[in-house]
């Protein structure tokens, strides 16, 4: 990941009602969920949903994927693992580290 590529991640999620959609998606994990059970789970009108969804989708921290008629969304997780790679890349510079390695989703 590059630098325009964290802002751009690190700006989708700066804002509460994308950051619980995208929360909500990676308990959901790799079933996804529909944009009319986010709305139910978030309680979230669906146009303000839709708006949300297609700003976490062009930061490619969602997927999307046509089912039948339903649309389904997905956490990123290779995206969201390299965000957080990115963000510990050079953790405490060669000192002493509480940390030996990024913490990443290997679940999904």
């Amino acid at each position: 990941m590059n630098e325009d590529q964290a802002v751009s991640a690190l700006g989708a999620l700066a804002h509460t009602q994308r950051l619980r959609v995208f929360r909500a998606l990676v308990v959901a994990g790799p079933d996804g969920l529909t944009p009319s059970v986010l709305a139910d789970q978030l309680d979230v009108a669906r146009n303000t949903l839709s708006f949300h969804l297609k700003e976490l989708a062009h930061a490619g921290l969602v997927t999307i994927e046509q089912q039948g008629r339903n649309l389904i969304y997905r956490a990123e997780y290779a995206r969201m693992n390299s965000l957080l790679g990115y963000l510990t890349q050079h953790c405490c510079q060669d000192g002493v580290c509480e940390v030996s390695s990024p913490q990443t989703c290997t679940t999904c």
